[in-house]
């Protein structure tokens, strides 16, 4: 993923920040020789200790084809992209030129971690894993915990294989025109306002958020 300065993220909070509210991405796992890699949708759940980047959990059915490969290369990539728009070219022109010189481009915000995956066997271990991860996503529960060789779902946990995913690197962008000058970001951004479309509110949101809070705006 290119990061033009512009665009990468103006501190380690901002990408925690974004991340802590983001909880489905896609698994990248290196396939074998002359194949191309397995990439896999799934929930995680992102959580910040231990280590310097924290760690992510996630369950996968045990048939899934990737797991072959994952054992031989445990270096995987978990990729979060969210908050995504499509800017037409003609809210882009610089000013005093004719809208249709304006450039057509994309805004996104994108998380990408890099991981040493271990997987996750012992039952004991699994089910602990499993309660964070559900605690995660219905923390008003409603649903009983997992408990090895219990029901309801003791006798499912030998069907499912848990990842512990140890982040070893981050990389975050933020591609939110940046390095337009300040007119032509209003100017989009007022387009975002009135267009009201999926992702524009977010997307208008961060321009603004690091229009004031960049290199620039803190001199």
């Amino acid at each position: 993923m290119l990061i033009h300065p512009w665009d990468a993220a103006h501190d380690e909070g901002e990408w925690r920040s974004w991340l802590a509210a983001h909880d489905f991405g896609q698994l990248a796992v290196n396939g074998a020789p002359g194949e191309p890699p397995w990439v896999q949708p799934m929930h995680f759940r992102y959580e910040p200790d231990p280590g310097p980047y924290g760690q992510a959990i996630a369950h996968l059915a045990r048939p899934n084809p990737l797991w072959h490969d994952l054992e031989q290369h445990p270096v995987v990539l978990l990729s979060v992209v969210d908050d995504y728009v499509y800017v037409p070219g003609h809210w882009t022109a610089p000013e005093g030129s004719p809208s249709t010189h304006g450039t057509p481009t994309s805004y996104y915000a994108a998380v990408q971690l890099r991981c040493t995956a271990h997987v996750v066997e012992d039952p004991e271990e699994k089910a602990a894993l499993l309660n964070r991860q559900v605690a995660h996503f219905q923390p008003e529960g409603g649903t009983a915990e997992v408990r090895p060789a219990e029901p309801p779902f003791g006798r499912m946990l030998a069907g499912i294989r848990v990842l512990r995913l140890e982040v070893t690197d981050v990389r975050a962008k933020f591609k939110y025109a940046g390095n337009k000058p300040q007119d032509v970001q209003e100017r989009v951004s007022a387009h975002l306002a009135e267009r009201d479309g999926p992702g524009d509110a977010a997307a208008r949101s961060h321009q603004t958020r690091r229009r004031a809070t960049g290199p620039t705006a803190a001199g």
